[in-house]
């Protein structure tokens, strides 16, 4: 089948252009997509192209006309999106073909995932490769029939003649592929259910040395380019690290932390990561931001803050919180999804800077000189078309003694330099905000705070998370603890899918283990139960992607691997883990150790454990039961809170303040007196009063 359409692909590539029109002129028209929220899909509401959006409609309008579906994929954050929609989706002679021959329908991935998998995976069936945008041809019932990325105007239009031209004559051709296609991404989630395993330190480690093979131990990250941050990744490796006092782990985070915090892939002056570098020196970003990175890797340095209690990472910790409150949340807590890449149609140029820039915002020689060399400007850029990227290649104090002052100076200068640059920015074009939110992205940004009050003790990232779980259950969540993805203008439309319920379950624990608020675990609790309820697959002992209320499409899928965020299904394993240990529920612990073992002949088959990150944290808990430290009595919340400052991986904290529902927690209480429970497998040692002779328990 791949074979039939690389021979497609090179007959189109090699044909001539469509006659070029001139496009039309005259008042624009709204297509079907201006009823709808997603701010992507009302970038297009005024394209020549009749849309739809995806739905009932659209898929009985394909059948009624007997035409093909085109379904193109992607999201308001997108460079080549905006490329594509220029070159192809705004021209009236492009839009004409469209029109004629297809049913065209918008699809945002970020609202629905579901849609995207279907034909993400048909694109890395046919093409062995995806990406966004995506472009689909499908049967009028939605059977993907050939799935690609990013095509230029006149590829594009071969494509769509090619396709009309099979349609018509060879009708029967498409289906035969489409039945093959179909059958491909249902086997591509096949999972056997095996037996229980009992798991080995021996398979931590040899796992941990194929994953430390593909590090980059000079620039950190994984080798080569792009680089993309994948917090799980390094999740993981602290963890490992820890656990196992292994060096080459701990050198493979401090590095790709170090390295990332200094690189250009960090907003320099105004905080925030960007998607991914397109090098290997995390210098050139794609200039997006998206909420889940940046939540992630607050959660992450604050982790290795904990840890390792290095300035840098602190600074990264409260500068990218700044960048997420300034530009990401609403006045309810709320968090936005993403800052677009490009501004005035060019990617990146909100971010950088012109020598010129430098010359007319610090007009102080000195200023000038230290900012130049600390943020290593060029006089002809650093980057395309004379512009500059600020990134760091040499310490503090290098920069001071080469300069002759001191490191407190350098600190002022640095910290005003960024307010100017900050003020600068003021007065360009800012890049395009998608202002929709999202449930899952909204519930590891909860976590992100959670994390980062631990390793800072800053009141006010609590109380944010705190208003935004809240604001998550008034939006998103129903009486019966079903949850819809998204909200914008005071609307939910969309059901939501197991990412929202497992990483909105992860935040809620993570937010008992902060407040010991119990109300948080019977929520989650509810949430579990619900999904199990709607969304797990008897057969396979995993979860379906989709819930059994939605409308079925042409699979149904189940999100097995870890990536960029981690898999629902092994963020849904972990949380049925600790819920099992917390209220020592055995079912759960059951379906957690089971889901686990379904995983495990591909992780270690597979070669590429980059890919199983969160499943391998599960792991971890398997092997090394996690320590329970109980602390009850009136400062149990401020004893706890001390402890947390310090990272320890295998530890989930309890507590009560008085008349906890917790097993574990049961006659423990002992008015005017604080106690600290160390327990493990549910046994506890003898309480004591002082968090040193508790540590020395850990031990």
């Amino acid at each position: 089948m791949r074979l039939f359409w690389q021979i497609i692909i090179l007959s189109i590539v090699g044909m001539t252009s469509c006659n070029n029109m001139s496009e039309a002129q005259g008042q624009k028209k709204a297509n079907k997509l201006i009823n709808e929220s997603s701010p992507y899909l009302l970038q297009h509401a005024y394209n020549p192209v009749d849309w739809h959006p995806w739905g009932e409609e659209a898929l009985k309008k394909a059948k009624d006309e007997n035409k093909l579906l085109l379904v193109s994929v992607g999201y308001a954050a997108c460079h080549w999106c905006h490329v594509m929609e220029h070159e192809s989706f705004e021209d009236s002679t492009v839009a004409a073909l469209m029109n004629e021959h297809f049913v065209s329908v918008k699809v945002d991935r970020e609202e629905r995932p579901d849609v995207d998998d279907i034909y993400m995976s048909a694109a890395q069936l046919v093409t062995g490769s995806g990406g966004w945008p995506l472009n689909a041809f499908a049967l009028p019932d939605g059977r993907p029939i050939y799935a690609g990325t990013y095509y230029p105007k006149d590829q594009w239009m071969d494509m769509l003649n090619q396709f009309a031209d099979l349609k018509n004559s060879d009708y029967d051709r498409l289906v035969r592929s489409a039945d093959q296609l179909v059958s491909g991404i249902s086997s591509l989630d096949d999972v056997i259910v095996t037996e229980v395993k009992e798991h080995r330190t021996e398979d931590v480690q040899t796992i941990a040395k194929t994953f430390l093979k593909q590090i980059d131990f000079k620039e950190g990250g994984r080798k080569g380019a792009p680089k993309f941050p994948m917090p799980n990744n390094y999740d993981y490796l602290l963890k490992y690290a820890t656990l196992y006092d292994d060096a080459s782990a701990m050198e493979a985070v401090g590095v790709t932390l170090d390295k990332m915090a200094r690189g250009g892939i960090y907003d320099q002056a105004g905080g925030g990561f960007a998607r991914y570098s397109v090098d290997d020196i995390w210098l050139v970003p794609h200039f997006e931001k998206m909420l889940y990175d940046n939540a992630q890797l607050i959660s992450l340095y604050s982790d290795a803050y904990r840890l390792k209690n290095i300035p840098l990472y602190k600074h990264t910790i409260e500068q990218s919180l700044e960048f997420v409150q300034r530009e990401l949340m609403d006045d309810q807590g709320r968090f936005y999804s993403s800052l677009d890449a490009d501004s005035e149609g060019e990617e990146g140029k909100f971010y950088v800077w012109g020598a010129e820039d430098l010359d007319r915002i610090f007009p102080d020689a000195l200023t000038r000189t230290v900012i130049s060399d600390y943020y290593n400007f060029s006089s002809g850029g650093n980057w395309e078309h004379g512009n500059n990227i600020l990134h760091i290649t040499r310490t503090k104090l290098e920069t001071a003694e080469k300069h002759n002052i001191t490191l407190e100076q350098l600190d002022e200068m640095i910290a005003s330099a960024n307010a100017s640059f900050l003020n600068e920015r003021k007065s360009r074009v800012r890049p395009g905000l998608d202002d929709k939110i999202l449930t899952s992205w909204n519930a590891l940004m909860i976590k992100g705070l959670i994390d980062a009050y631990k390793a800072l003790g800053t009141k006010e990232y609590l109380d944010l998370a705190i208003k935004g779980a809240h604001s998550l259950m008034n939006d998103q969540m129903q009486e019966d603890f079903r949850l819809l993805r998204n909200y914008k203008d005071g609307k939910a439309s969309i059901n939501a899918f197991l990412d929202d319920y497992a990483l909105t379950i992860q935040a809620f624990l993570s937010l008992y283990e902060v407040t010991f608020d119990e109300s948080w675990i019977h929520i989650s609790k509810d949430l579990t139960d619900y999904t199990i309820a709607h969304f797990f697959n008897e057969d396979s002992k995993m979860f379906y992607f989709t819930s059994d209320i939605d409308p079925p499409l042409v699979a149904r899928k189940t999100e097995l691997n870890d990536n960029v965020i981690p898999g629902s299904n092994s963020t849904m394993a972990r949380n049925l883990y600790k819920l099992g240990e917390l209220l020592y529920n055995e079912e759960y612990s059951k379906m957690s150790h089971q889901m686990l073992s379904n995983m495990w002949e591909s992780i270690e088959s597979n070669g590429q454990p980059a890919y199983y990150s969160n499943w391998l944290q599960l792991h971890f808990d398997m092997v090394h039961p996690p320590y329970e430290i109980a602390v009850t009595g009136k400062d149990a919340i401020a004893t706890a809170h001390e402890m947390m400052k310090t990272y320890r991986p295998n530890v989930v904290y309890l507590g009560d303040t008085k008349d906890s529902e917790l097993p574990l927690l049961k006659y423990k209480y002992v008015d005017d007196q604080t106690m600290i429970y160390v327990c493990q497998n549910k046994t506890c040692k003898l309480p004591v009063t002082e968090i040193t002779k508790a540590e020395e328990l850990l031990k």
